[in-house]
């Protein structure tokens, strides 16, 4: 069957048929410049790098190398199959050190920073849990954990502090004091890959592209004049319920219960995980943040959870907190929470909408 793919309006969802991975080229203008798209699946997520005024051969290598890179840090950080994270979590459990690469001591130390900055809210030790809730699958199957074994966990209260680093010869040994400590980056890995991939491609002569990691998206330079306009799906309605226009080195994350969730009876069990009751998040639909700077990729990923498990009493200080002024908050309702700072980027596809600004 001929591959086929459907675009929405702004470019960031969208229906793939045939094949989950296709490449074409698109040109523009009068034909001088082109828009060069791939696709591929990867961290359980669909992704997609364009990149804008480059020849085709060219944009081909360097995207190859940024899914090449991409499939790498997935078997690198995966937190159920076998990969060099799903070692160094049976090594806790054991209560043994163990080496790990410089690369993913260094994520773990910078997760450890983040979990503390965020007053433990982002909380990649709380595997266990993740687990328990049904999400360390491809497909998530409706459960109702115990409520002894939630405790349990609540408990042992693992935290990315427990992890000790000491430097060896061949890496840097890891350890634990605490071994309930299961580490998941997967609130932490897409926002890492993004920055990676960013490096990758400007180091290939690449100033203009965009990546988009399941909704996770870095612009680099423009799309010829004008910048990279993106959308924000709207967690209950297929389609865009917003769009923006990144500039040169923004990010933007979101996290929803839209994507990876499961339905019992009439409630929604979503992925992320409060730490504090070891039960999934409620009465929020969505967050979505803007970031820029050294680490925004890195940013955009993480900080979006802190903001999304303190819920509409807790956002906006979580928020400032975090240092972000461009953020937006979508309650169970459906109401729209957002920051002065977003309002003004954003053109919403419901010209009347209501808004909190707050």
């Amino acid at each position: 069957m001929k591959n086929r793919l459907r675009f929405t309006v702004y470019g960031l969802q969208l229906t793939v048929y045939g094949l989950l991975f296709s490449v074409f080229s698109l040109l523009s203008g009068c034909g001088k410049e082109a828009l060069y798209q791939e696709q591929g699946y990867v961290f359980g997520t669909l992704v997609e790098v364009s990149i804008y005024g480059e020849s085709e051969p060219h944009a081909r290598q360097a995207v190859a190398s940024v899914l090449h890179e991409f499939q790498r840090l997935h078997d690198q950080l995966h937190a159920w199959k076998p990969s060099e994270l799903s070692e160094l979590n049976a090594a806790i459990a054991q209560g043994e050190r163990r080496a790990v690469s410089p690369e993913l001591a260094a994520m773990l130390q910078d997760a450890a920073l983040v979990s503390k900055q965020s007053q433990g809210l982002f909380n990649p030790a709380i595997g266990h849990l993740i687990q328990l809730w049904g999400f360390h699958a491809d497909e998530f199957k409706p459960v109702q954990p115990d409520k002894k074994q939630i405790e349990h966990w609540l408990a042992a209260n693992p935290q990315m502090s427990d992890l000790v680093f000491t430097p060896a010869p061949n890496g840097v040994m890891v350890q634990s004091k605490n071994r309930a400590v299961q580490i998941d980056l997967g609130g932490y890995a897409k926002g890492y890959a993004l920055e990676r991939a960013a490096d990758l491609l400007r180091k290939q002569g690449i100033h203009n592209a965009l990546i988009n990691i399941g909704g996770n998206i870095i612009a680099l330079g423009q799309h010829g004049k004008r910048a990279w306009r993106v959308g924000i799906q709207d967690p209950r309605k297929s389609g865009a319920l917003a769009a923006l226009d990144l500039n040169d080195g923004e990010a933007i994350g979101t996290s929803g219960d839209y994507q990876r969730y499961f339905l019992l009876g009439d409630t929604r069990y979503c992925h992320l995980i409060d730490p504090r009751t070891g039960y999934p998040m409620q009465g929020v639909q969505a967050v979505t943040l803007l970031t820029h700077g050294a680490h925004a990729g890195v940013l955009s990923d993480w900080a979006s959870k802190p903001l999304f498990i303190s819920g509409i009493q807790g956002w906006r200080a979580a928020a400032e907190q975090t240092g972000l002024s461009a953020a937006m908050l979508v309650d169970g309702q459906g109401l729209i929470h957002i920051t002065s700072g977003l309002q003004k980027r954003l053109e919403f596809t419901d010209k009347h909408v209501k808004l909190n600004v707050e």
